[in-house]
């Protein structure tokens, strides 16, 4: 275990996807180039789910078939290639079709985001348990913090490169060219992990004889196990920051002055915070301080939307969104190892599927958030985030660090 040729590759991975990745960031390219196809608010917004969060319900189904699998990566690879072929497809697509079928081309768009996201629901699942066999308990904290460093630098890089191809090429050509470029810059990433170092698994479970079998089984599982259950709601919950970060930069535009430099200046302010941050996450799971690691996240949110409150100068915005960075890094690291540590081997497949699964409905908080800020006002919106928050950071007291056997 902890090898620093697999360490050196899981950090690659994690540069090269999101640099790739980040060409079609949903909350800022991907919405341009729907727009420039004629794609009405709803296709932006179904098309920004699809890539965020269109993995999550055959993570279920990936868990069923993987629990059996003594090895993984041949059947990541699999999912590299059905990745790299969709993201490659949406680019050639703009680039044929662009000029004068627009509706084709955004069907194009939504197929290879579709087959895009929806592989990674298989992949996490083989991902998830590779790294939980070839780091220790330990030693994982301290790679995955690496590995968000740079995955943060790659994103910053990214924009630069998206704003440069943007500006020297005309649309829609430019738009496709993103893509196909973007999709051999993720290449690299997955020829890092393919070729990483994967022991056998001792320790597997028989498959039950259908699905449906393993979906009760998994519930029957998730009753049995409070610490399962703990987990469940404080990750859950930990994603309260939703409810009214969409929104913060919306109350912001009526108290100071947002240019296009200042709004630039928070976005690279949420990335540093989380690049830095992960120095700290990294020596608190290093350490196998996991549970802490998750209440100073928590802690880091409440303050940041604290700060909401009373903030009127760009530099208190600023450090909002720093703390917001640095704060979601952590919840990352901590919840990815403390699941891994609670599995039991033959069952890790299906304690990660049920995580991601259950804790994935907090990516629609901010439809609570739409809601409240409808019905009321900033005040009352942050603070039922405040609430939300600080019930998560009451149930993470109680989540347990422990090694795995």
């Amino acid at each position: 275990m902890d090898k620093f040729s697999n360490h050196v590759r899981n950090i690659l991975h994690g540069f090269f996807l999101t640099l790739g990745t980040t060409i079609a960031e949903p909350s800022t390219i991907l919405p341009l180039i729907v727009n420039y196809f004629g794609g009405s608010s709803l296709l932006v917004g179904f098309f920004a789910s699809l890539l965020r969060g269109g993995a999550i319900v055959v993570q279920l189904l990936a868990a069923f078939q993987a629990q059996s699998y003594p090895l993984m990566l041949k059947y990541l690879r699999r999912v590299f290639l059905v990745r790299f072929v969709s993201w490659f497809f949406i680019g050639v697509a703009i680039v044929a079709f662009g000029d004068k079928y627009h509706d084709l081309t955004l069907f194009c768009i939504g197929v290879g985001l579709f087959i895009f996201s929806f592989s990674a629901g298989f992949g996490a699942i083989y991902f998830k348990d590779i790294i939980a066999k070839i780091f220790s308990h330990k030693f994982r904290g301290k790679t995955m913090a690496y590995r968000q460093f740079f995955s943060g630098f790659g994103g910053l890089i990214s924009g630069t490169l998206a704003g440069f191809i943007l500006e020297y090429f005309d649309a829609p050509q430019s738009f496709g060219y993103l893509f196909m470029m973007s999709a051999f810059i993720m290449g690299f990433g997955y020829l890092a992990i393919g070729m990483i170092d994967e022991p056998i698994k001792e320790s597997v479970s028989k498959r039950e004889k259908s699905f449906k079998t393993f979906l009760s089984n998994s519930w029957t599982l998730l009753k049995s196990d409070k610490q399962l259950q703990i987990q469940l709601k404080t990750f859950l919950l930990a994603y309260g920051y939703l409810i009214a970060l969409p929104f913060i930069i919306l109350d912001a535009q009526t108290k100071i002055s947002l240019d296009g430099v200042a709004i630039g200046s928070l976005i690279t302010m949420q990335i540093v915070g989380a690049m830095l941050s992960n120095f700290l996450w990294g020596a608190m799971s290093g350490r196998g301080f996991n549970k802490r690691a998750a209440n100073l996240s928590i802690l880091l949110q409440i303050v940041a939307i604290g700060i909401a409150f009373f903030s009127s100068e760009l530099y208190e915005y600023m450090f909002l969104f720093f703390l917001t960075g640095a704060s979601i890094d952590g919840n990352r690291i901590a919840s990815g190892n403390l699941i891994l540590a609670l599995a039991p081997q033959e069952k890790r497949p299906i304690y990660v599927a049920i995580q991601m699964n259950a804790v994935s409905f907090g990516l629609f908080f901010s439809m609570l958030g739409g809601v409240v800020l409808h019905f009321f006002n900033y005040t009352v919106l942050y603070s039922t985030t405040i609430i939300v928050l600080f019930i998560a950071l009451f149930f993470s007291f109680k989540l347990q660090d422990r090694e795995e056997d």
